[in-house]
Parts: C-alpha cells; sequence; structure tokens
C-alpha cells in the first residue's frame, strides 16, 4: 500500500484558485473504492450466472446439451462483441463515466429480468429429475431468457471497454512514471478473480441447494449496490473529455489515402509531411506518434499537396477528409499493427469457450462428496481456476518479475508479447489434461456398467479435474492480463475504450467460431458414437473433441509466434501532462 499512496500523491490532479490555494483533488487510489466496485459486482453478477449458465439450460429450461452449449457461446459471443458499441459512444460524445453509468442500469434491467424468470413456475417448463423424455422450454419461455440476455449484453457492451480504462486514466501510466513494484493491470485481474471466486462458492451453492430465484436475485442485488456506488464516487474521478470518433479519424486517414494515391513519390523526409500539434492537442495529452515506416501508402493521407496548401488557413483547421497529421495517420498504423496479434485470441477462445460447459456436466456424474453431507456444486469446481490466478498474480508480480528482471532489463519481466505466448502454450497442455481425464472417466463408467447411466454418479473423484482447472488459471494469468495490457500500452491515448473492445471483439469471434465447430462436430461425428451427444455424455467420445481442440490451438500458437515476431512497437514521443480533467 505505500507504494499505492506514492503512486496517489504522484498522479493526483489538483485544481487551484487565483491564489494557489488548494480546491480539491481528483484521480488516484481513492477512486478504486467506486470504480471496482462496480466491476467487482459486474464480475461477481456475471460469473454468478454464467459459471453455472450450463445448468440452469440443461436441469431447468431442459435443453439438449449442445443446444445449450450454443446458446452459452452465442450469448458470450454478442456480449463480446456489443463494446465495440459501447467504446464508440465513450470516444465520440458520452466518455467513459455516463457511458459507465448507463450499461450498468442496463445491465441491471437484464439481471432482475432473468430473476423473474427464474422466480416464477409459469416462466420455466416441469422439472425432469430422470432427464428422459423431458419437456423443453416453451418459445415464450425463451423469448423470456433472451430478452434479459440481450439487456445484459448491452450493458456488457457499455461496461467491459470502459470500466478498465477509466480506472487506468486515475493514474499516470506514462512509461516514466511506470513503478517496478506497482502494475495496475495484474491488481486489477486479481480484484476481478477474488470477485468470480465469492460467485463461485456462494451464488453457485444457493442456486444448486436453495433456489435459482435467490441465486440469480443475490448478484441482482450486489450489481444494483455498485451501481449506487459508483455514483457516489463521481466527484472524485478524473474524467477524460471525449475528443470525437476515432472511427472517424480511421476513416478520414484511409479516404485520404485513397484519394491521394496517384501522387507521385512519397516525400523521403518524413518531416515534410503535414503536422499539427494544436489541431492534435485534444488527443495527444500524454504523447504524440512520431512518423513510423511501416504501411507507407497511408503516408499519403499526410501529403500536403497544392490544393491542400491554398485551403490552409492560419486560423482554421483543414478538411481532414483530404489531408491528416502524422499523428492521425500513425493512429491508424498503430491499430492495424495489433490486429493480428489480438485476432490470436480468436482460436484460443474458440477452443476454451465449449470446455466449460462440457467440464462442468463431466463434473456432475462423479463423484461430488466432501462430506457424506455435502457436495460441490460442478460448477464451483471452477474455483481451482480462480484460485490459480489469485495466488500466481501475487507470485508472478513479486517473484518472477524481479526473477525475469535479472536477464531481461524489463522492468516488467517480460514483455507483453512474451506473457501472452506463454500463456497460449499454457493451454495446449489444460486442452491435453482435459482429453486424458475424461478417458480415465469413461473407462470407470465402463468398468462399473455405467455408460448407459447418465443420471448414475460413477466412482471416480471430481477432483480428477483440478489439474485441468488449475493449467486453464495459470494460462489466465499470463494471456489475458498479458493482453490487456498489451492493448492499454500500444493503442493510441484517445482510442483506448476501442483498443480495449478489441478485446472483448475477439472472444465474440471465438465464441461463435465456437458454435460453428461444436455444431459441425455434433453433426459429422455419427448418430451411435457422437462426439458431443445430447443427452449422455458417457456414451460420448468428448476426449476425441478435446484432441481436435488441441490441434487447433498449436496451429494458433504457430500463428500467434510469426505475429508476435514481426510487431513492431509504437513510436511515441511522450510529454508531461498539463491538465486534461474534465470539470
Amino acid at each position: 500500500m505505500e507504494n499505492l499512496e506514492l503512486e496517489n500523491k504522484n498522479i493526483d490532479e489538483k485544481k487551484q484558485d487565483v491564489r494557489g490555494k488548494k480546491i480539491k483533488k481528483i484521480g488516484g487510489v481513492r477512486t478504486m473504492p467506486f470504480i471496482l466496485a462496480n466491476e467487482i459486482c459486474d464480475r461477481f453478477a456475471g460469473a454468478g450466472f454464467h459459471a453455472n449458465m450450463i445448468t440452469y439450460l440443461t436441469q431447468v429450461l431442459n435443453l439438449p446439451l449442445v443446444k445449450a452449449s450454443n446458446t452459452i457461446s452465442n450469448f458470450g459471443g454478442t456480449s463480446s462483441f456489443t463494446p465495440l458499441i459501447g467504446a464508440f459512444i465513450a470516444d465520440s460524445f458520452a466518455g467513459r463515466f455516463y457511458t459507465i453509468t448507463i450499461a450498468s442500469f442496463v445491465y441491471l434491467l437484464g439481471m432482475i429480468t432473468i430473476t423473474i424468470s427464474a422466480t416464477l413456475p409459469q416462466l420455466r417448463p416441469p422439472p425432469c429429475p430422470n432427464r428422459k423424455n423431458c419437456v423443453e422450454a416453451s418459445n415464450h419461455q425463451l423469448w423470456i431468457l433472451y430478452a434479459a440476455l440481450a439487456l445484459m449484453s448491452f450493458g456488457t457492451g457499455g461496461l467491459r471497454p470502459c470500466v478498465l480504462t477509466f480506472a487506468a486514466d486515475q493514474f499516470d501510466m506514462s512509461k516514466h512514471n511506470n513503478k517496478k513494484n506497482w502494475n495496475f493491470f495484474n491488481w486489477y485481474y486479481f480484484c476481478m478473480g477474488m470477485s468470480s471466486l465469492l460467485a463461485l462458492t456462494i451464488v453457485v451453492y444457493i442456486q444448486d441447494n436453495i433456489s435459482w430465484g435467490w441465486g440469480l436475485g443475490v448478484p441482482t442485488i450486489a450489481m444494483g449496490l455498485s451501481l449506487v456506488a459508483f455514483v457516489l464516487g463521481s466527484s472524485l474521478y478524473r474524467k477524460i473529455k471525449p475528443n470525437g470518433s476515432p472511427f472517424v479519424r480511421v476513416a478520414q486517414v484511409v479516404f485520404a489515402a485513397l484519394k491521394k494515391r496517384k501522387l507521385g513519390p512519397r516525400p523521403i523526409d518524413p518531416r515534410a509531411l503535414y503536422e499539427n500539434r494544436e489541431l492534435d492537442a485534444d488527443i495527444t495529452t500524454k504523447g504524440r506518434l512520431v512518423h513510423s515506416n511501416q504501411f507507407k501508402w497511408l503516408d499519403r493521407a499526410a501529403i500536403v499537396t497544392d490544393s491542400d496548401t491554398k485551403e490552409l488557413k492560419p486560423d482554421q483547421k483543414p478538411n481532414l477528409w483530404n489531408l491528416a497529421t502524422v499523428h492521425r495517420v500513425e493512429e491508424v498504423k498503430t491499430i492495424i499493427r495489433m490486429l493480428p496479434i489480438s485476432s490470436a485470441s480468436i482460436l484460443l477462445v474458440a477452443s476454451n469457450s465449449p470446455l466449460q460447459s462440457f467440464t462442468i456436466q463431466q463434473a456432475r456424474t462423479m463423484d461430488r462428496n466432501l462430506t457424506p453431507a455435502f457436495q460441490i456444486p460442478p460448477a464451483t469446481m471452477l474455483i481451482f481456476s480462480t484460485l490459480t490466478a489469485l495466488t500466481t498474480v501475487p507470485l508472478y508480480e513479486r517473484l518472477f518479475v524481479p526473477f525475469a528482471r535479472r536477464f531481461t532489463g524489463n522492468p516488467s519481466g517480460i514483455t507483453c508479447l512474451q506473457r501472452m505466448g506463454i500463456g497460449i502454450g499454457i493451454n495446449i497442455l489444460s486442452t491435453i489434461a482435459s482429453a486424458i481425464i475424461e478417458t480415465k472417466r469413461k473407462s470407470v463408467a465402463a468398468d462399473y456398467n455405467l455408460l448407459d447411466e447418465p443420471t448414475s454418479v460413477i466412482p471416480i473423484s471430481v477432483f480428477w479435474l483440478v489439474p485441468q482447472y488449475c493449467l486453464h488459471g495459470l494460462a489466465e494469468v499470463f494471456m489475458a492480463v498479458g493482453h490487456i495490457e498489451f492493448l492499454y500500452d500500444q493503442s493510441p491515448e484517445s482510442m483506448r475504450s476501442t483498443a480495449a473492445a478489441l478485446y472483448w471483439i475477439a472472444i465474440a469471434m471465438g465464441n461463435y467460431v465456437s458454435t460453428v465447430m461444436v455444431t459441425l462436430v455434433h453433426k459429422c461425428s455419427g448418430e451411435t458414437r457422437n462426439w458431443l451427444p445430447d443427452r449422455n455424455l458417457n456414451r460420448g467420445r468428448l476426449e476425441n473433441f478435446y484432441w481436435l481442440v488441441t490441434g487447433v490451438q498449436v496451429i494458433n500458437l504457430a500463428y500467434y509466434v510469426v505475429c508476435a515476431w514481426f510487431y513492431t512497437y509504437k513510436p511515441v514521443e511522450e510529454i508531461e501532462v498539463c491538465d486534461d480533467v474534465e470539470l
């Protein structure tokens, strides 16, 4: 905490009157309880529902396994696509504070709707304890579910790209002020892990042992309280004023470059390209991008032609659809450079998305007794992934980073790109463990003649699943945190909400690819020994699906290594922040 207090003193913004007396401070560590309360409760609500959603769909709404898995993947994909809309609204005109506030309210409406649907008997089909000849949820019951999921997806769209960047805005994240022993992104992920831990223990237990009404009502109440807490801290926040749509700036640069594609050779000296520091002042408060030699065809947008010279006037900005500054051109180049790295997450998510649903179904068939009177809820097994992540984050920060720093000289120990690559590699080991453990589970079921008894408990401990959960949690610490830090560090400062949306867009596309992959495997693997059966997992060949996923991830790792090898970090000239606070 001493380091946090020092950081707080260094970056707290101060407003002073004409006499030089301090009026109030904004930003810094003291804003974190209000901001993180919102994100923690969002994660608490999301983890509490998403972790056990496969149980709700298959055990309460009586949906077939593949249909339920695809519903989860499609919901995850939509929830990860909407951040693009939220980022556009935040960066264009609303700002992150108001975007987070409105999005939290919409998310809360979705949580209230799904809680009501789980509480009223007429909104769900009759129970089916033996899992045979079950009546599926009717269309109107499913449409209520889909309406609730849609509201939650749109609410998530405003929260995901904004909360992390809004929290980071409260600190000076420039390189010259980056403390070696203070990594905001690691501790942000740690807080999110703690909220998931509470959800996977308390909420999942309530859902499986008390009722789904209370199991969804508790996170709904928490989300409502988080919204109140976030609004109460309004006067303390450092609010960056939105500087217009980044999508428009990208379009202007591309249009100007295409319009000038027939010009003669590009100027050899980058100093001949157009620069206007006054014009770019609002989007370069912490540093301006300097010229790079990649994607040179975009440099044409900054070439000053004779017609541009005639239009340029001392007190008037140029037509940005005809002439762009070097900084704006480099913004587009930076985003283009980031796309291949972010796209590596697509196949990673496509591989992992169905595994969580199937693993919970595996756990349901295994011996989950801790004592004769207490069973671990299947979804609670995810706690081992979360515990691994929570344990690894401080160890990574306190042990791995200082050790790696001795060899690399990097203040962070290793680069974001190296961290992401290690995460992808560990995730491959997790999938291999999943295939081996599923083979073991089915062999025990065969030994006890339980292959045709989908509701019977197979005498094999559920703790056989722990290794794959631990490996997955370890992979998350490297891949997820590294990816988030990479996007924040490498994105142009005025596009950070948009860059954060790239993280979720990759997840969205991965979820949709997962739906296609699961559907194709289900349709093409035959009816007698289908890899992914609808009701009886014991008669499936889930281990083959895991090996297929392993092969996909190996190909993805090779693709990522190539992209990381050729990646060029953004060229930036840092400047000292004076005042970019919205009063």
